[in-house]
């Protein structure tokens, strides 16, 4: 059965546009998405708009259930936390474990989260490199076992990567910009093919001017 995955990396966030968001937040390690960030997220949704997406897995990091929420209000779709989508525990950026915001906070903020999924994978910090990329590859074949219909992806620049080489191992290293979409296709015979990989032709041109490595 041919199938198709989507993956984007989230929007534009907070503390890239204002560095000064960090010093004062109570959670430092989990930013929402700046005001640009949100236009990228909405012109996300309208690319995908005629794809012919059934389920959206998002990283339960507030920057991508943001941007994932924008895309959801477009195809008219719930939203899945997926845990194993989340952000690189990398000690070198987080000097303990990542504090995201509660679900209490998120069934008020965002109703289209849909609460009886079940995350496939629980990160660890802290996280090494290698750790990272086997824990979103795992993810990614998990999801694309239990879900045989198209899905999209949200995730951070780490899980952009570790679910397309999870899905095509031999993918060469690519730039994953802000708001980037990568497609992998099954095809009939059951192999993954990689279709595109950081494509930003949907973002507006001063959009595409702010996309970060």
């Amino acid at each position: 059965m041919s199938q198709t995955v989507w993956i984007a990396r989230h929007g534009n966030r907070l503390d890239f546009v204002n560095p000064e968001w960090f010093n004062t937040a109570d959670r430092r390690y989990d930013p929402p998405l700046s005001e640009d960030g949100f236009v990228q997220a909405a012109e996300l949704g309208q690319r995908l708009k005629s794809e012919n997406i059934s389920h959206i897995f998002a990283s339960p990091f507030l920057r991508t259930i943001q941007t994932a929420n924008k895309i959801a209000k477009v195809l008219n779709l719930s939203i899945k936390l997926e845990a194993g989508l989340g952000e690189w525990h990398n000690p070198q950026w987080m000097s303990e474990p990542p504090e995201i915001h509660p679900p209490e906070f998120l069934a008020i903020k965002y109703p289209l989260i849909d609460w009886n999924y079940q995350s496939c994978l629980i990160p660890q910090y802290p996280e090494s490199r290698a750790e990272v990329n086997r824990r979103t590859a795992e993810t990614a074949k998990k999801l694309v076992t239990k879900f045989s219909e198209d899905i999209l992806i949200v995730g951070h620049g780490a899980s952009v990567h570790g679910v397309t080489c999870g899905l095509v191992p031999d993918t060469e290293y690519f730039k994953v910009a802000l708001c980037c979409l990568t497609k992998v296709v099954r095809n009939e015979e059951n192999d993954w093919q990689l279709d595109f990989c950081g494509d930003t032709s949907h973002l507006s041109q001063t959009e595409s001017q702010i996309k970060l490595n």
